[in-house]
């Protein structure tokens, strides 16, 4: 069992830096830009930018947000319906993807080739377009997302890894989202510990925040993909396990696309109705909406890369209770900024919403901590980082930005 502290119990919020022992070699990403501004063309590949996954939000703040000496040209690999969509839909959309990318390679509109890749499909599709690039000796920029991606490649037979493996090598930079994912890159793909660079997700910050001094009825929120890997099914049991007091005094709202007609049988079954509201997808404004009426925030997840969700809620100055899995630990330090809780155990994780749920002045201390916690990975500061990148991929070139 996890000790849950009391808002009394003095946090230590010193930072752990026995991790940059590891990246000595690894790009500085807070040096100023090495060479004078001029401009280039990158040519970003991902995921629709109509979708509502943190993939597609990455990529949404990265081209609004990108400084003016950068021209982004997204080309979407998936068509708009994403999962859902047809064979044909999904061959047609890579197809015009494929088309886009060998336009602006052939015309020499593109100095460097962004790819936003994740498991299974993704990385297929991804590899084809990387492998054309490289045909133009366009430098490729990798840009990791999969939260199973550990999963998926320790799946693939031998020869399916020697091909993954020594296009990654050709890359310029892979990005990672922490050092736990560096970690694993670099050891099964065999790379160069200065190829691999650490660059948390940025955050949208909230200029003012809710006090949450409120306690007649407390709000929990889960954002994300409704299903077994992040953990809502588990949610929905330990939420049933609370005490009918302070059910009675909760509200649980599951947000987003996914599993959401057996997300919805479960609640029923469990004759939670009253108490957990299943929306479905929400978009930007609904969602901020609703962290802004929020009082805890909960990701259980099985497995993660360091998700937008999470750092969404964290900079809304939401406590948070999440598992210790993929980047997660990395950020969430158990009683000063968020609770963890193992993945699958329901009764732990009830447990810590009951912990949460009684005491609003720990509530309060977690989520001011959780919103100053993740104040560096503000949009500026990643944008400038992902400039310094750049400009260190086209210096070889002889490009200037």
């Amino acid at each position: 069992m996890v000790h849950y502290p009391s808002s009394h119990t003095s946090q230590d919020t010193s930072q752990d830096t026995s991790q940059d022992t590891n990246q000595d070699k690894t790009l500085d990403l807070k040096t100023q830009n090495p060479f004078p501004v001029v401009g280039c063309q990158v040519v970003m590949l991902g995921d629709n930018l109509q979708f509502k996954g943190g993939i597609a939000s990455v990529q949404k703040l990265i081209v609004r947000n990108a400084p003016s000496q950068v021209q982004i040209q997204h080309i979407p690999t998936t068509c708009v319906h994403g999962l859902n969509g047809s064979t044909t839909r999904k061959v047609l959309a890579f197809g015009k993807a494929l088309g886009k990318l060998l336009w602006r390679l052939s015309r020499k509109k593109a100095d460097l080739i962004h790819v936003h890749f994740s498991q299974r499909s993704s990385t297929i599709r991804k590899m084809i377009l990387m492998l054309i690039a490289l045909a133009f000796h366009v430098p490729v920029v990798l840009h990791a997302h999969g939260s199973q991606y550990h999963l998926f490649y320790n799946g693939l037979p031998q020869w399916a890894k020697r091909i993954i493996s020594s296009l990654f090598r050709q890359s310029a930079y892979l990005i990672v989202l922490s050092q736990s994912w560096k970690n694993f890159y670099q050891s099964s793909f065999g790379l160069k510990a200065e190829q691999v660079v650490i660059l948390p997700n940025p955050v949208e910050f909230p200029s003012k925040i809710p006090e949450r001094t409120s306690c007649n009825q407390i709000m929990l929120v889960f954002l994300g993909q409704i299903g077994q890997r992040k953990g809502v099914f588990d949610l929905i049991r330990a939420f049933a396990s609370l005490p009918p007091e302070q059910k009675t005094c909760s509200e649980l709202i599951l947000a987003g696309d996914g599993e959401v007609e057996q997300a919805c049988q479960l609640v029923e079954s469990l004759d939670l109705g009253d108490y957990i509201k299943v929306p479905g997808g929400i978009d930007s404004r609904q969602r901020d909406a609703l962290l802004a009426k929020a009082d805890i925030f909960i990701l259980p997840s099985y497995n993660e890369g360091l998700p937008m969700a999470l750092l969404e809620a964290m900079g809304w100055g939401l406590p948070v209770i999440t598992t210790p899995v993929g980047g997660i630990p990395e950020l969430v330090v158990h009683g000063d900024n968020g609770l963890l809780v193992k993945p699958g155990e329901i009764p732990e994780l009830s447990m810590a919403m009951q912990t949460l749920i009684n005491d609003q002045a720990l509530r309060l201390s977690l989520g001011r901590t959780a919103r100053a916690s993740v104040a560096h990975l503000n949009i500026e500061n990643y944008c400038s980082s992902l400039l310094n990148i750049y400009c260190s991929v086209l210096e070889s070139k002889g490009v200037a930005l």
